[in-house]
């Protein structure tokens, strides 16, 4: 796994475990990673990531709404 260092402003109250969180959720949210990838990304389990998930807006069912409009559509 690659390490990233980022200067954050003092200024900005974040520490390291939000700033993951905030990572791994938006590449979740694109597809980048898995859910497991994403936690193990945050430091939590694939269960607490996946709770978590809603307070970031994100949701659980990583899939386009077309995908689920065509579902629909079809049955």
């Amino acid at each position: 796994m690659k390490t990233l260092t980022l200067n954050i402003p003092e200024s900005l109250d974040i520490n390291a475990r939000d700033v993951a969180m905030l990572v791994s959720t938006q590449l979740y949210e694109q597809g980048k990673l898995s859910l497991g990838q994403a936690a193990e990304v945050a430091g939590l389990t694939k269960r607490t990531f996946a709770e978590l998930l809603g307070s970031y807006n994100v949701s659980i069912f990583n899939f386009p709404a077309s995908d689920l409009s065509r579902d629909v559509a079809n049955a």
